[in-house]
């Protein structure tokens, strides 16, 4: 059940960061969205459990993973516009 709800939150967290930071040139379509997201989270426990913020077992939440999917974005939109 993991994974199910990691795939939910990580298609919600991909949807209102598309919202927050709008592109021309940033993925689109339902799998995509879903992965931007899921390595939002990722990234987002990442940073989160290196400044402590989050113990060693747990993992950014709905907000964290919107945070991580924007700095996701943020990286892509200047790495497709140097290409």
């Amino acid at each position: 059940m993991g994974i199910i709800w990691t795939i939910i939150i990580g298609f919600v967290a991909g949807i209102i960061a598309k919202f927050l930071h709008p592109g021309s040139n940033e993925p689109s379509g339902f799998i995509l969205t879903t992965i931007l997201g899921v390595i939002g989270a990722i990234v987002a426990t990442y940073l989160g459990q290196s400044l402590g913020w989050y113990g060693p077992g747990q993992g950014a939440g709905l907000i964290g993973a919107v945070v991580g999917a924007v700095i996701v974005l943020a990286v892509w939109g200047f790495a497709t516009r140097r290409a």
